[in-house]
């Protein structure tokens, strides 16, 4: 029998679905998948068939329940995910796989129970997760001249691999920043804001001008003073650009007067 074949038939004895992808390639045969991975199947008869008109066709099964989940281990030029791999298994992230499988780049697959989880990429560490929606090739399938080979077999390592915790320990999320309090006590920023909301009528600049030199002597500091016109009236002539300008002046002549 065709091995290419054999293998697909393996897969299908596993209780996972099928696909033929070109020969020496890697992209499903659309003429038999018009909708790649979405059209694998489970039926040997119509596998057969696939490769009956095809005999070099590389053989993929799709990942994910009720086949296998797979952690892809990829090599390219500008890096590999042999560190990041390293990294996980010395964390215990990584159970031992049921298969793992040499690709021709020089990487691995290493195979778990199949899960609903979905499929993930970290590209910055080198590592794919092929779950639900994706698939593999398989030996002896060969791409670029080079075949993927089986390298080990431990059906009994009934293992699944948690993609979250692998992703969250790669590239753990950052931590929430928290805004500082604003350090108004004793400046009287409060208490001149409000009063400053009153204003409503011509006078508004100068009496903002006033109020942040109060402030500005009390300690406030630059980016404070603009705490003073976040609730004035704009209009008739007085913006917040203008209002900004007047802060910066007033923290600058209260500060030179210090000096």
């Amino acid at each position: 029998m065709n091995e290419l074949l054999a293998a697909a038939l393996a897969v299908i004895s596993q209780g996972g679905r099928v696909l033929i992808c070109e020969p020496n390639g890697k992209a499903p045969l659309t003429r038999f998948l018009p909708n790649g991975v979405l059209n694998a199947t489970n039926d040997p008869e119509l596998v057969a068939r696939w490769w009956r008109h095809c005999p070099d066709g590389n053989v993929a099964a799709a990942t994910g329940h009720p086949w296998y989940d797979v952690l892809d281990v990829d090599v390219k030029p500008d890096g590999a995910g042999w560190p990041a791999f390293n990294r996980c298994k010395a964390a215990g992230l990584l159970p031992e796989p049921l298969f793992v499988n040499s690709t021709p780049s020089g990487g691995i697959h290493a195979g778990y129970v199949g899960t609903d989880q979905a499929c993930g990429s970290l590209r910055k560490h080198k590592l794919d997760f092929k779950s639900a929606g994706g698939y593999i090739l398989l030996p002896p399938s060969v791409v670029e001249g080079r075949p993927y080979r089986l390298v080990t077999e431990r059906p009994e390592a009934q293992n699944q691999l948690n993609w979250s915790e692998v992703r969250s320990f790669l590239d753990p999320p950052k931590p929430v920043q928290t805004t500082r309090p604003r350090a108004t006590n004793g400046t009287g920023i409060d208490h001149l804001a409000a009063w400053l909301a009153e204003k409503t009528k011509p006078g508004r600049n100068q009496a903002l001008f006033w109020a942040a030199c109060r402030a500005s002597e009390n300690g406030a500091s630059e980016q404070e003073l603009h705490e003073l016109y976040r609730s004035m009236q704009f209009g008739d002539g007085f913006d917040q650009r203008q209002a900004a300008r007047t802060v910066a002046d007033a923290f600058r002549v209260t500060n030179r007067r210090s000096a």
